[in-house]
């Protein structure tokens, strides 16, 4: 039987195992894909902690497959599917969860990966990259304007800062010390996270910020404000609705489309966009994978890569 890592029950890295499951069969619209990589994402384990995603309701059924984003070559085809046929590469969003030998995708979440892009590349794209990509495009700053990311050492701001920088933007990137090499390697002008980050923002940024891209939310949401005169140019990927709406801004508003994901597997061959894999586990370390990212030591992404 296909193998899998999965979660058995809400809870901490206990509750994970790796196990034997039945082969996936996909519905109407729907593709079985037979998995070579997936990316490794904080929603992960946080969903394993009980996190719902924006209109979930009801229970999981469990054990539940972990990971949200896969590459892969379809073996199956549902009902209704146009577009994509037995033998086609492809990535996209994993709606059984992407830590398994076979994963469905839904046709509408799914593109067909560019043969100069690597499976391993590709199952970084349709989670950070494509929030990035956006959120980059829900500010539609004009070309030269200043864009602040805050968070941009991680995955999303990672991807943000290149992004913007592909789009003509100037970027400044609001991180911890010891990502400043990171940060800076990917075209962005580096701010100190931590007491005074504002002001510092503010001397980095002499003719004012244009747009403001949150990844961090809590405390640091409220100060990043304060540096968009205007605050429809404010956007945020981890402060909830209410707050976003209370200071003027809003959250990042997910399109969740194919377009997005050929957007962005282009950017990456054009050499725009580099995904910035560091580390690659086998499926059988797929716990490992998960501890690197959940313990926040992961310096790019993490990806499991699953033998053909």
């Amino acid at each position: 039987m296909p193998k899998a890592y999965a979660f058995t029950r809400y809870g901490g890295p206990d509750t994970e195992a790796l196990v034997e499951l039945d082969r996936p069969r996909p519905g109407p619209g729907r593709l079985l894909v037979a998995v070579r990589a997936a990316g490794v994402n904080p929603v992960d384990w946080k969903i394993r902690g009980g996190l719902r995603r924006p209109g979930e309701t009801g229970e999981r059924d469990f054990p539940s497959v972990l990971g949200s984003e896969v590459a892969g070559v379809v073996v199956e085809t549902g009902e209704g599917v146009t577009g994509f046929a037995v033998g086609d590469e492809v990535f996209g969003n994993a709606l059984t969860g992407g830590y398994a030998e076979y994963a469905v995708l839904s046709d509408r979440l799914a593109a067909h990966k560019p043969a100069a892009l690597s499976f391993t590349d590709a199952a970084t794209l349709p989670v950070a990259a494509a929030t990035a990509y956006d959120g980059v495009r829900q500010l539609d700053l004009p070309s030269g304007a200043t864009l602040v990311v805050v968070g941009a050492g991680g995955g999303v701001g990672v991807a943000a800062v290149q992004i913007a920088r592909a789009f003509g933007l100037r970027t400044v990137g609001v991180a911890s010390e010891a990502k400043k090499d990171l940060v800076e390697t990917f075209g962005a002008t580096h701010v100190a996270s931590g007491p005074g980050w504002t002001e510092r923002v503010r001397e980095a940024a002499p003719d004012g910020v244009a747009g403001l891209y949150d990844l961090v939310g809590g405390e640091v949401f409220p100060e990043a404000a304060q540096l968009v005169a205007d605050r429809t140019k404010l956007i945020t990927a981890a402060a909830p609705p209410e707050e976003a709406a209370r200071l003027g801004g809003a959250r990042v508003a997910r399109l969740r489309t194919a377009a997005v994901l050929r957007a962005v597997a282009d950017l990456v061959v054009s050499g725009d966009l580099d995904p910035h894999v560091t580390r690659t586990y086998p499926l059988e370390r797929a716990g490992e994978a998960l501890r690197h990212v959940e313990d926040g030591h992961a310096r790019g992404k993490i990806v499991i890569e699953v033998a053909a």
